[in-house]
Formats: structure tokens, C-alpha cells, sequence
């Protein structure tokens, strides 16, 4: 009992500082990384000292890290992930074997073995994961060739995980470390383990999911979401390899599924808690009483790490072809050391590698590399290229989300002959819908269809609703209301909004909402039939136009009226009685 009122108080506390840090960062523009970290270094154990245990809380809080490059994986489809192999075992290899040696250097100078150098310069030159993947996404940049770059250097450097593990444990001089497997049997472990998790994606994880959707219960969708995150995780992890890549190789499975948005909404608010937690861990384990004791080696070191990657990353951007502003960026937002070099400074340790104090100072060099990021971000943001979203030749050849344009949610019968019309006028459109058999049947005509509920503003988030330029509302039994579409409208009020309602009576509920449009699906069918009805009868086509003309003029000033009054009944007796006396 006594532990459980204890993890509460902690977590109370957490939230509570986290919650007022982050609210005071984001207000004066230094982002919520930075808030997290100072708010962990203020109630840990060196400061005020209201929560500890820090290790144990870095432990689940990286949980954030595996939801995070999940969630990344489902934005990155195999064909698309193919087509950036290059700058992944390119551009990547050559950041982490430049950078580690350059720092493993700096290190050597500090009077360590060469052992020691590598077992700590190999490690700072992996940047955080969990700090850059956010702002590029809070920035709009993860979809941009920027983007692409940044994320192809970290996947790599989660890829160098397991090399560098193997050549912490190949320089151990402690004698338990050598009875375990070699390299390359580490090496076929990962590739067999991402082998399997591409087969379980592929025919264990679709048809459940199917299952699910077909149930229609979004508490089991969350549900199979996390247990698909953890489970590849822990598959990883018993293998002693790296959890985020299990969770990865996950969302890259999933990622050309229709399931894709649905799984987003539903883990991406797991992720941003967790994700935060991680870093007020990481601030509470923030050594201050190492830091005071040595502060200029601490400080020293921690800007030769910053200006070394920096550095060495604009130098490589420009050897790949990237204008020097772009290259320049890349380096300043990678320059921080990454939460895995916690990781390897323990296995190091561990091998007698490296002396207790010395991973505590090195852990708190990359802590304080990565409190420098979003100072540096805000500090060469005049020399860096502006603006953060360019449209001139650094961006991508059209559209690589699936509809930045219009988005249409319901693919029935209307919404179909909406999204074939716009799709001819080549307009990229979303497609979503809840229907799994009408979503099977889609596929096999070559239309890609999104499972998941339209009326979730999450949901539309996800699919690209704040880029779009049209939202429709094609949706079966008038299941849009008022209140719905007020609330789409300023989450994303950019974008026209088009409802589809099935009669008069749908009309007149949304009246006054922000739909630029609203469609009488029986009005145009029904005048289409009257049409052919006079025609078939041979009605002179003039006559025809004469009555559909008047019958519109009639119609708009009844839904006037109607509206007017909002009562159906009452507006149609008063149109009707004027009529009379006009006879």
C-alpha cells in the first residue's frame, strides 16, 4: 500500500512540475524538451529532492521512445523507406563512423585509454531520438527532404545499436562479457527478428486488426495498438537488441494498411506522456554534484561535442549535395548526444571499460548537450535557411502524404463518385471510411481507403486535416452535427468544409455552422428523374428548363423560410399560402 501511495505522490508531482515547466519553456519560445529536463533536475534528487529513483522511471518512461518510432514507421511505408536506403546507409553510416572517431579523439585527449575513448566517443556521436523526431514534427519538417535526412541519420544510428554494443563488449575486460555469442550471431539474430516481425506484420497483425474493425470497438483498436508496440519491443529486447527498432519495423508493417491513421490517433497521446516522462527522467538523473565538482571539463567537453558534430554533420549535408544553410541546420538540430549513449556508458562500465564517475560526467555532458539544442535552434535561426518550409527545389516531387489537398471521409456510394471526380482533376485525396468490407472491396479496384471514425478530430489530425484544403463530409445517416463541424472548423480553419446531407431536415440542423457547402443528395437525383420523367412524355426541353428553374426558385425560398423559422412544417404552410394568393 505504502509503495502504491508512493508512485501516485511521485506521479502527481511529475505531471504537476512538468505540466507548469512546460507551460513557462513553450511561453517564452524554448520548446518542451528543454521544460521537461528542467523540471526532472528540480525535483531530483539533487535539487529538491521530492521524487527519486530516477533509473527505474527512465525504464518505463522509454516506452515513449518505442510509441514514438512506431508511430514514425507508420508515416514510412516500405516502397518510400527503399527509396531512402541511400541516405539511411549512406548519409547515416558515415555520421556515426565520422562522428564517433572525431569525438573518440577529443576524448583521447582528455587522458583516457583508447579503449575508454571509444567506449565514450562511439556513443556521443548516436544524437536523441526522442528529442529531434518532435521538433521536426512540431516544425512541419519530417515529410520535407530535410526531413528525410535527419531521420535517415537517426534510423541508422538505431540500426548501430547492436555494432556498437558488439564492439563494447569485444573491448571488455571483464571476463563474463566474452562468454557471451559473438558479433555475427548477434547480427543474424537481428536480421532474423526483423524477418519475423515483417511476417507477423503481414499475416498476423492485418487480419487481427481486420477483426477488430470489423468488431467496431476503438478500445480494442487501442488496445491491439500498444500490444503491437510492446510486444515487438520486447521481442528486441530479449534478443538484447534495440527496443525502438522492433517497434519501427512494427509501424513500417502497418504503414501501407488502412488501419494506419487509426492506430496514430489511438497511440499518439500514449506517446507524448510517456515521451515526457523520459525526459524529466533523464533530467533528474542529471549528476549535478559531478557537474559542480568539474564544471569547466563538463562544460568543455560538452561544447566540443556540440561543435564537433555540428561541424562534422554540415560538412557531410554539403558533401551529399545540400545547400550549406540546409547542412548547417542538420548539424546544429544533431549536435546533442542521444538517450542510447546512457545505454552503452552502462555496458561500458559494466566492462570495466570506464570508472563509475566517468559515466555519470559523460552522461551529464550529453544531458546538457541536449538542454542546448533548443537554445542553439532559437539562437541561429537568422543563419539557418528560412523559411523552415521552403517550396523552391529542396522540396519534394508532389505529394508524398496521401492528400495534402482534399480530404473525404465516407467512400459510399456518394462519396465514391465525389473522390473518382476529384482523383480525374489529378486532386491527391484522403480517403476514410469505417466500413472494412467496403475498404477490401476499394482495394481491389486500386483505391486506397483508411479505416477509421471521421466525426474524431484526432483521427483527422492524423490523415492530414491541418494541411488540407478541402474537408468533405460524405457520410450515410446525417451523422454530422452543428457542434462537429464548429469544432472541425477551428481546428482547422484553413480548410473549406463540404457536407453531404441526406434531405431538408439535415439542412436545416446545421444551419448557421461553418460548411461552405451543403449537398441534398435527394434534391439533384430526385430533379434529375423529374427531367427524364417530362422528357420521356416530350415536354419541349425549353418548358423543362422553365419548370426545374422554377421549382429551384421556389425550393431555395421555402429552406429560406424554413430556416428562417427553423421549423419545417411551419415554413412550408407560409410558402404554400403565399402561392395561393399569387394564383
Amino acid at each position: 500500500m505504502h509503495e502504491e501511495v508512493s508512485l501516485l505522490r511521485d506521479g502527481a508531482i511529475l505531471l504537476g512540475f512538468g505540466l507548469v515547466f512546460v507551460l513557462i519553456f513553450r511561453r517564452i519560445g524554448l520548446g518542451a524538451t528543454l521544460g521537461y529536463l528542467v523540471a526532472g533536475a528540480v525535483v531530483g534528487p539533487h535539487v529538491l529532492g521530492l521524487v527519486g529513483d530516477a533509473e527505474s522511471k527512465l525504464g518505463i518512461a522509454e516506452i515513449g521512445i518505442t510509441l514514438l518510432l512506431f508511430i514514425v514507421g507508420l508515416e514510412l511505408n516500405p516502397a518510400r523507406l527503399w527509396r531512402m536506403k541511400h541516405e539511411i546507409f549512406g548519409l547515416g553510416l558515415i555520421q556515426v563512423v565520422a562522428c564517433g572517431l572525431a569525438i573518440s579523439g577529443i576524448v583521447l585527449l582528455a587522458h583516457f585509454s583508447i579503449e575508454a575513448a571509444l567506449a565514450l566517443g562511439l556513443p556521443l556521436a548516436l544524437s536523441s531520438t526522442a528529442q529531434v523526431l518532435p521538433m521536426l514534427q512540431s516544425s512541419g519538417r519530417l515529410r520535407t527532404p530535410f526531413g528525410e535526412r535527419a531521420f535517415s541519420i537517426l534510423l541508422f544510428q538505431d540500426l548501430s545499436i547492436v555494432p556498437l554494443i558488439t564492439i563494447v563488449a569485444a573491448m571488455s575486460r571483464n571476463p563474463a562479457d566474452h562468454a557471451g555469442p559473438p558479433g555475427w550471431i548477434l547480427a543474424l539474430e537481428t536480421v532474423g527478428a526483423i524477418v519475423g516481425l515483417i511476417v507477423a506484420g503481414r499475416f498476423l497483425l492485418r487480419p487481427l486488426f481486420r477483426l477488430i474493425g470489423n468488431m467496431g470497438e476503438r478500445e480494442m483498436f487501442v488496445f491491439a495498438g500498444l500490444f503491437t508496440v510492446i510486444a515487438s519491443a520486447a521481442v528486441m529486447e530479449l534478443l538484447g537488441l534495440s527496443t525502438a527498432l522492433g517497434a519501427f519495423i512494427a509501424g513500417v508493417m502497418l504503414a501501407d494498411s488502412p488501419y494506419r491513421h487509426e492506430l496514430e490517433a489511438d497511440v499518439e497521446p500514449f506517446r507524448s506522456i510517456l515521451l515526457g516522462l523520459f525526459f524529466l527522467a533523464v533530467g533528474m538523473m542529471l549528476n549535478l554534484p559531478a557537474i559542480a565538482e568539474r564544471p569547466l571539463f563538463v562544460a568543455t567537453m560538452a561544447l566540443a561535442l556540440i561543435a564537433t558534430k555540428t561541424l562534422v554533420i554540415a560538412l557531410i549535408g554539403m558533401a551529399f549535395k545540400m545547400k550549406w544553410r540546409s547542412a548547417f541546420a542538420l548539424g546544429v538540430l544533431m549536435s546533442q548526444g542521444g538517450e542510447f549513449g546512457f545505454v552503452l556508458f552502462a555496458q561500458a562500465q559494466a566492462g570495466y571499460l570506464i570508472a563509475p564517475e566517468a559515466a555519470s560526467l559523460f552522461g551529464a555532458i550529453i544531458t546538457l548537450s541536449m538542454a542546448t539544442t533548443p537554445f542553439l535552434m532559437r539562437a541561429t535561426r537568422g543563419i539557418r535557411e528560412e523559411p523552415i518550409i521552403t517550396r523552391g527545389s529542396d522540396e519534394r516531387e508532389g505529394p508524398m502524404t496521401d492528400g495534402a489537398n482534399a480530404l473525404i471521409v465516407g467512400y459510399g456510394r456518394f462519396g465514391q463518385t465525389v473522390a473518382q471526380m476529384l482523383i480525374a482533376s489529378d486532386i491527391p485525396v484522403t480517403l476514410i471510411d469505417r466500413d472494412i468490407e467496403m475498404i477490401d472491396i476499394a482495394a481491389e479496384f486500386g483505391a486506397k481507403v483508411y479505416y477509421g471514425d471521421g466525426t474524431r478530430l484526432d483521427l483527422l489530425r492524423q490523415a492530414g486535416a491541418a494541411e488540407a484544403e478541402l474537408i468533405l463530409f460524405c457520410l450515410d445517416d446525417d451523422q454530422i452535427t452543428l457542434d462537429f463541424l464548429e469544432s472541425v472548423h477551428t481546428a482547422f480553419p484553413q480548410a473549406t468544409i463540404l457536407v453531404r446531407a441526406f434531405d431538408r431536415r439535415a439542412v436545416l440542423r446545421l444551419k448557421g455552422g461553418p460548411a461552405a457547402y451543403i449537398v441534398r443528395e435527394v434534391l439533384e437525383s430526385a430533379v434529375k428523374m423529374a427531367r427524364l420523367a417530362m422528357g420521356s412524355l416530350k415536354i419541349d426541353r425549353v418548358e423543362i428548363d422553365r419548370i426545374e428553374f422554377m421549382y429551384r426558385t421556389r425550393d431555395k425560398e421555402r429552406l429560406a423560410a424554413q430556416l428562417e423559422s427553423g421549423d419545417l412544417h411551419a415554413a412550408s404552410d407560409r410558402i404554400i399560402t403565399q402561392d395561393a394568393r399569387k394564383d
